[in-house]
């Protein structure tokens, strides 16, 4: 049962770098985070859960309280306007108004049981989440999508990681013209595990049961973000979330490269003392002041001492050419279908 209430809910958060999956400065959502029946995905804190009752809290006077928040919108806006409240209010329809109105590019986070926005600006990103898994409704959505638009699939074992499925998402993204097909990783609670089990009648399937709640499921998860990513790859499209103004070379987005780039190196476990300094790097580069661009022209990044080699190197390469190849040997380490060899 879930239970709609008018409040003053709107939630507000600044993020001081980019956190994948959704590389938001501002993650804004007017609506509490439970609000989906049997398993609700809180797209903030990437976390599964389930409850028998869900009350959830509608944002009342959206575009007031956007004026009155005292944390600042900084570009890129996430919207979190995921399941049915947002086909009832289209609360975060009025939060990308508000970011149009002040031409701040944002991205909106819709899901399967949801509505997409009516008004898509050039700035703005819309990102489809799987979840639930139905493909008639997803087909309908991704036929309605306009402007820049992909799909993320929230990877949970045993429904988003099963390999005939992923392939048929993919194949209905490229066709519909998706930018991406990017992976969401989630943290599954004990109750959310306790819905699916009962959803998809697991008391037959001994093994897939004693997985779901007695298996190290990372291994199975992580497998799943590299098959998504071979998937994207072989269809032409990005395999992570694409934010707007990706072509700039902001501090931002470098920040994004090296962040991407570092969390893909620690989930394969591939020279993990060389991602932390990436990582370490990405969070450098978003606090800078200066733009990268300018420093690279007036002198060399190598003055920014919080910068390492590797880093330094990355980021010369893809302020002149608008790629790395670095980052490129990484990214094509990462794309490992699961059904030719493992991963």
């Amino acid at each position: 049962m879930i239970v709609y209430r008018k409040s003053s809910s709107l939630r507000v958060k600044r993020a001081l770098s980019p956190d994948p999956p959704f590389w938001g400065a501002t993650i804004v959502s007017p609506y509490s985070a439970r609000r989906s029946a049997p398993v609700a995905i809180d797209y903030s804190e990437l976390r599964a859960s389930s409850g028998d009752k869900l009350e959830v809290g509608v944002s009342e006077r959206t575009t007031d309280e956007l004026e009155r928040s005292t944390v600042r919108l900084v570009a890129p806006v996430v919207i979190e306007a995921t399941e049915f409240a947002e086909e009832i209010f289209r609360r975060g329809e009025e939060v990308l108004a508000f970011c149009l109105q002040h031409e701040l590019p944002a991205i909106v986070l819709a899901s399967t049981r949801g509505a997409l926005p009516r008004h898509a600006g050039d700035d703005t990103t819309t990102v489809i989440a799987a979840w639930p898994l139905d493909f008639e409704r997803l087909e309908t959505l991704m036929a309605e999508a306009t402007g820049r638009w992909g799909l993320a699939v929230p990877v949970m074992f045993p429904v988003t990681t099963h390999l005939p499925a992923l392939g048929e998402l993919a194949r209905s993204a490229q066709s519909h013209g998706a930018a991406f097909l990017a992976s969401v990783p989630v943290a599954v609670d004990a109750t959310a595990r306790q819905a699916m089990a009962r959803s998809i009648a697991l008391d037959d399937d001994d093994e897939t049961y004693h997985m779901l709640f007695h298996a190290d499921l990372e291994p199975v998860h992580v497998a799943t973000e590299r098959h998504l990513a071979a998937l994207a790859a072989e269809a032409n499209m990005a395999d992570f979330v694409v934010p707007p103004r990706w072509n700039d070379r902001s501090n931002w987005n470098a920040s994004i490269l090296l962040t991407l780039t570092a969390t893909r190196m620690l989930a394969m476990e591939h020279e993990i003392d060389l991602a932390a300094l990436l990582a370490r790097s990405g969070r450098a580069v978003a606090a800078l002041e200066k733009p990268l661009a300018r420093i690279a022209e007036a002198a060399s990044l190598s003055i920014v001492e919080s910068l390492d080699e590797v880093s330094i190197d990355v980021l010369t390469e893809w302020l002149e050419r608008g790629r790395s190849s670095f980052v490129e040997k990484i990214n094509a380490r990462w794309r490992l279908r699961r059904d030719v060899g493992g991963g």
